[in-house]
């Protein structure tokens, strides 16, 4: 007994409804997993304090924007976390980029970039590790790393 054209319709417009839903109610679990991440809580904390940045931005209230998941800046896996996370304040508005890396034996994620580039071209280093390290040796003679 074949079924009716109706039927058909009928079925095909609610396995949509039914799809679009699932994926609404992913894309929104997706975006809370990475809120609520060590990687990302790291990144927004080290923009929170640094005064500069958040001036620049006109924050508080910094406002915390969804990252787009099929962004090539956004890559994690288990031993590195590189985010692009919109961010915006009452006068502008950018981007924090983070990279972030898991120490196995801790079970702990540790910053080490952080950047924040607002939409006029202006940036703000968060941090970066590779250059502190560097400025270190430079001030020690590089004695400590040298035998």
């Amino acid at each position: 007994m074949p079924a009716s054209v109706q039927k058909l319709q009928q079925m095909a417009i609610y396995l949509g409804i039914v799809g679009g839903a699932a994926s609404a109610v992913m894309y929104y679990l997706m975006q809370k997993n990475f809120a609520k991440s060590q990687y990302f809580q790291l990144a927004v904390e080290k923009l929170k304090v640094h005064e500069m940045a958040m001036d620049s931005l006109g924050a508080p209230p910094l406002k915390i924007h969804n990252i787009r998941l099929t962004d090539r800046h956004n890559r994690v896996d288990k031993e590195r976390a590189k985010l692009k996370i919109p961010v915006s304040g009452a006068r502008s508005a950018g981007y924090l980029y983070s990279f972030s890396t898991r120490d196995a034996t801790l079970d702990r994620w540790h910053l080490e970039e952080a950047l924040l580039q607002l939409k006029d071209g202006t940036s703000f280093v968060l941090l970066n590790e590779k250059e502190e390290i560097e400025a270190d040796r430079a001030e020690c003679g590089d004695r400590i790393f040298t035998n």
